[in-house]
């Protein structure tokens, strides 16, 4: 008979808390903590279940979708994309416009696209072992690293052609043609009036007639250039390290005796600019849009232009600024990043943001619609702004969160909803679940206790009274 009576009992509570708790058109809010929490709002199309506190999430608003088992997978979509996280950042999928890529640690990656077209065009990539693409000037392409491999237009060349590498290589960019020989010790370049050769790192020299030419004995010890003579700005660098270092060009010049520690710099006009003692950590400069003072670790303090730094005891303070006529911001931060402040701003637009935080206590941010946010504690979003990482990792260790802005709206929630509160204008509603919890609304008010073993109520049709989940009207 004692089983029977807790059977009863927690199927009664299982059903007292599936009750909504007003009408479906004001909105619904059904908790039995830590199990799961649903809440949904008809008239904004909004709707969210979360079972095991941040665990599972499913949350409806307008055409985004939002699923996730956290921290193992993520997705959002819409009616025209979908993004997917799995064990971020282990591997992502996305698609929308017609193109969709796959990535598991950036090693491997796969992008299909139709531009726009019903063809489509694939690439992928198990780096450094397999590459695979389309290029629309050579066609298609493959890479079966280090046997053998052609690749077109990536990784900042036009062409890559390899067999047994290192044993041999050749690439080409920009009409410069490189062979290699067990790289990087045996190259030879060719062009348009361009040669050179290298027997690395004893000898090496290449130039192109009018544009550069390039010379290096026992690199990097020796090194001779002449560069850009084909511009206005043509340069001529000798480094002799760790001896002698010049640059010498019409805009700039530069001579540092030994290098890279003591040296001046010079402007067009042979005025001096910068001044370099035990680089970089000593240095003074002072230019036309500029100015810096810098002794590492004791005092900092440069600008640039729009922008300012300061440093005081390196990385105990450091605080900058850019104020220009459409965007302004200022920044704080002590111990590098225990504290951060920062205050943006866009005043032809008329809008503004700040951000704060303290590790790993707290972070606190104001959008630009005035919604404050706090959430405690923060492991990493006082330290790294990432979007990813505050939607696949961050809720599990948020304990405490408060959001409210300026018209008195606010909602707070206390170990994932054991204890929360939302006020809107004047409806207010707040819960200990499953010990107590109140709701007023224009309608009128509730009180519960125990998910409505006992309660009261108020409104325009009377006062009701509850007692084991069975309303009475008064």
């Amino acid at each position: 008979m004692r089983i029977f009576a807790a059977r009863w009992g927690i199927l009664m509570l299982l059903i007292a808390a599936a009750a909504p708790a007003a009408a479906a058109e004001e909105g619904t809010v059904t908790t039995l903590w830590p199990l799961f929490d649903y809440r949904s709002s008809p008239a904004t199309g909004y709707s969210n279940l979360s079972i095991l506190g941040p665990i599972f999430k499913r949350e409806h608003s307008g055409d985004i979708t939002r699923t996730a088992i956290r921290p193992l997978f993520f997705n959002q979509s819409d009616k025209e994309s979908d993004d997917s996280d799995i064990l971020y950042p282990l591997a992502s999928t996305s698609s929308g416009g017609g193109d969709s890529s796959t990535q598991i640690m950036k090693i491997y990656q796969k992008h299909v696209s139709r531009a726009g077209t019903s063809e489509e065009k694939r690439d992928s990539m198990l780096f450094p072992f397999y590459i695979s693409g389309e290029s629309e000037k050579y066609g298609p392409y493959q890479s079966f690293f280090p046997i053998h491999g052609d690749i077109y237009q990536r990784f900042w060349r036009d062409e890559y052609h390899y067999t047994l590498f290192p044993l041999y290589g050749r690439t080409v960019k920009n009409g410069t043609t490189t062979n290699n020989l067990l790289y990087p010790f045996f190259n030879t370049v060719s062009g348009e009036n361009e040669s050179g050769f290298q027997f690395w790192p004893l000898y090496g020299q290449s130039a192109k007639q009018g544009v550069y030419s390039k010379q290096f004995v026992f690199w990097p010890f020796y090194i001779r250039e002449s560069l850009g003579l084909n511009g206005d700005n043509p340069t001529e660098n000798l480094s002799m390290i760790p001896f002698y270092a010049s640059s010498t060009s019409p805009k700039r010049s530069s001579t540092h005796t030994p290098w890279p520690f003591c040296g001046v710099v010079r402007d067009g006009q042979g005025q001096v600019i910068e001044r370099d003692i035990f680089w970089p950590f000593w240095v003074t400069a002072q230019g036309k849009d500029y100015s810096i003072e810098r002794f590492i670790p004791f005092y900092a303090k440069s600008k640039v232009k729009d922008s300012t730094s300061d440093w005081l005891m390196w990385p105990i303070y450091r605080h900058e600024t850019i104020d220009s006529a459409s965007f302004r911001q200022d920044k704080t931060s002590l111990f590098y990043f225990l504290f951060s402040r920062s205050d943006e701003s866009w005043p032809e637009l008329g809008k503004d943001r700040a951000r704060s935080g303290f590790w790993p206590l707290y972070a606190w941010k104001r959008d630009e619609a005035g919604v404050r946010l706090l959430t405690m504690p923060a492991l990493t979003e006082a330290v790294i702004t990432n979007d990813r990482l505050e939607r696949n990792w961050a809720p599990l260790w948020r304990l405490f969160i408060a959001q409210w802005d300026d018209k008195g709206n606010n909602a707070v929630s206390l170990l994932w909803n054991l204890y929360w509160q939302e006020q809107r204008g004047e409806e207010l509603a707040w819960e200990l679940s499953p010990l107590v919890s109140y709701r007023s609304t224009v309608a009128g008010t509730e009180f519960k206790l125990l998910k409505g073993l006992f309660g009261y109520g108020g409104g325009k049709e009377g006062t009701s009274l509850r007692l084991f989940w069975i309303p009475f009207k008064l």
